[in-house]
């Protein structure tokens, strides 16, 4: 490890593990080799990564028996099909339960390859190497896996936490413009939550993060990635804080599915659920007009939409909302502002505020 990476520990217990962060660790053999429990190593990729980062990797793994799993890209293809088609792959090459799943690409690729490795002979391990600024600073960490059902988002999955996540910062001088900006809304997601300082960097730093400033984007990485650690040290499986990292979710998730996997991106769809969550905020009282607003002017500094795409069923949105999971014992919870960098689990609203805000948006 040089000393130029930072080390950031996800603290569980027998189960912690750390996130890697630095510049050319896609293609060190050390990168890997403290997760890796065997000389048995599938790699779960995608067609568009694999095209540019899977011969770095191989690389890197040499000495070890190497396998791929190269899946389509898109989120249209994040189904159990999918996933079983890893699974046949593990089968197929006599993989055995010291084996390593290796999960290389952005948030797609990682529930997919996540979900797999917790599946296959009850749980192997897992090295998350994301390729996405959302996944790098979101969807690699934690231990949530999973896939898509036409009724609702990552509705079938498990709870599986990596061994160690490797974060390569020089793979987001390969990601597009649209999907950077996606990632933009996770991270301004870890400012509103519970940390109203970052919220203030931000919106000082948005140009040199635009441009994809490495020393802007090392810092901003870290913090999520150090905000996402502590929540998931306090509460791993969602039973009270870590479900404020939902923040804009559920909205962004109904919108996703109403308007067809793929077509609006995550974070897209969270920055506009994130805009409606301001709105229901300010609607009820917990948060100020002109706090609104300043979150709707980060999100178009970061290139997101503020506002559901044209001719989308609202009337379908609220159902899709009704099915999801922060749905308990029939009531719908929601993750609300009462203020910048507070953020709050609430329940006790009419239902008729949230039907409002869908309609009006």
């Amino acid at each position: 490890m040089n000393r130029t990476d930072t080390v950031i520990k996800v603290e569980l217990g027998a189960r912690s593990y750390p996130i890697l962060l630095g510049s050319g660790l896609i293609s060190r053999g050390d990168s890997y080799a403290p997760f890796i429990r065997s000389t048995q190593v599938m790699v779960v990729t995608n067609e568009t990564v694999a095209a540019l980062y899977l011969r770095k990797v191989k690389s890197a793994l040499k000495g070890y028996e190497i396998d791929t799993a190269v899946l389509p890209d898109g989120e249209r293809h994040k189904t159990l099909a999918s996933v079983t088609g890893i699974l046949d792959r593990l089968l197929q090459q006599r993989f055995h339960r010291d084996c390593t799943v290796l999960a290389l690409g952005g948030g797609v690729i990682g529930d997919m390859g996540g979900f797999a490795a917790a599946c296959y002979q009850r749980g192997v391990a897992l090295i998350q190497v994301p390729t996405t600024l959302l996944s790098q600073v979101d969807s690699s960490v934690g231990g949530k896996t999973g896939v898509n059902h036409p009724l609702g988002k990552n509705m079938i999955g498990a709870f599986h936490q990596p061994s160690g996540v490797v974060i390569d910062i020089d793979t987001l001088t390969t990601l597009p413009g649209r999907e950077f900006s996606a990632g933009m809304a996770e991270v301004i997601k870890y400012a509103l939550i519970d940390d109203r300082e970052f919220f203030h960097w931000l919106w000082e730093n948005m140009d040199d993060l635009m441009a994809r400033d490495r020393t802007a984007l090392c810092s901003c990485i870290a913090r999520c990635c150090r905000n996402k650690a502590r929540l998931i040290a306090q509460d791993e499986r969602e039973y009270g804080r870590r479900a404020l990292l939902n923040l804009g979710h559920t909205f962004g998730h109904a919108i996703e599915a109403a308007a067809g996997y793929g077509n609006v991106l995550h974070g897209e769809a969270v920055a506009i659920g994130m805009s409606m969550a301001a709105d229901m905020s300010s609607h009820l009282g917990l948060l100020t007009e002109g706090d609104a607003r300043r979150i709707r002017s980060l999100l178009r500094a970061a290139g997101l939409p503020v506002s559901p795409p044209q001719g989308l069923s609202r009337r379908q949105v609220m159902a899709l909302m009704q099915q999801d999971k922060k749905v308990h014992q029939g009531v719908l919870r929601l993750v609300l502002l009462q203020g910048i960098g507070e953020a709050c689990l609430d329940s006790g609203f009419e239902p008729g505020v949230v039907e409002q805000v869908v309609a009006c948006a």
